[in-house]
């Protein structure tokens, strides 16, 4: 592999397609502000370097990025790239990745808001999120230990399994299908509306108007806390281990529940049934 050290770069394409590369203790800016500098690229490691210029990794393969930063000016970072590992890095600026396959991320910090649009394949365990819309389009997710804070996470996403992680995000996985989420805590406004065959397993969901508009939804030993107005027209099975604040109107299935502030059932449609276990 060729091999890049100690270097200050900043022209357009200033690596680009290269196919055997190592990039050690390397920055990517300067006043040339050139974009796209590992461009088109194969079988390409970076350690230890900075990124404050755009588009540095666009349609590249098999990809290490290690002990690496990409500033709030490095947007864009990765798009239509596959077999991406990335450890011990900062991804800070906006849509760092996008349209991508075959992705692991670990022990990692990452503020980008539009962060994982349609990328298919992550795998993410240790890392701290700060994003907007993260994950949305995307598909076959398993993440494990993450921290996430941000509105409008995982919609539209399939085919996924979550453990171990905590998130602080409104309107979460809206029309969300086929995905697991175990051992975790999920807070913040309107949970999963209109999501598909759901699975909460050992969690504790907090915030208003969760569950509605869900089919095939499921709840497994969970906890809910300042949740009123839950699986509003839901198709549901579920078991919560505390008193809920209220429920309204479950299309069908069964809730098992400690027990329950306020039962609301004024449309007759509703047939799901609410059964208190003392």
């Amino acid at each position: 592999m060729r091999l890049v050290e100690n270097q200050k770069l900043d022209e357009e394409r200033a690596l680009y397609g290269e196919d055997g590369l190592k990039v050690i203790n390397c920055e990517f800016d300067g006043p040339a502000d050139g974009e796209s500098a590992l461009k088109e690229g194969r079988n390409i490691e970076v350690r230890n370097s900075y990124f404050n210029l755009r588009y540095p990794f666009w349609h590249d393969e098999n990809l290490l990025i290690e002990n690496s930063s990409m500033s709030e000016n490095c947007r864009a970072a990765l798009w239509y790239s596959e077999k991406i590992r990335i450890k011990d890095s900062k991804l800070h600026g906006i849509k760092a990745l996008r349209e991508c396959a075959d992705v692991s991320i670990e022990n990692s910090d990452i503020i980008s808001a539009e962060f994982g649009w349609s990328t298919r394949g992550i795998e993410m365990k240790h890392t701290e999120v700060t994003s907007e819309y993260f994950m949305m389009r995307s598909d076959h997710l398993n993440f494990d230990d993450v921290t996430l804070h941000g509105k409008y996470s995982f919609q539209y996403i399939t085919d996924s399994v979550f453990e171990n992680c905590h998130f602080d995000t409104k309107d979460a996985f809206w029309h969300a299908e086929n995905v697991v989420i175990r051992n975790s805590v999920i807070k913040g406004e309107y949970l999963a509306w209109y999501c598909k065959n759901v699975t909460f397993e050992n969690c504790t969901l907090i915030g208003t108007q969760p569950l509605c508009y869900c089919k095939g939804l499921k709840l497994i030993n969970c906890t809910m806390i300042d949740t009123d107005l839950a699986f509003e027209k839901s198709e549901v099975e579920a078991t919560v281990n505390n008193v809920v604040e209220s429920i309204k109107n479950p299309a069908s299935g069964v809730i098992h529940v400690k027990g329950v502030n306020e039962i609301i059932m004024d449309d007759p449609k509703a047939e799901g049934k609410i059964i208190i276990e003392e």
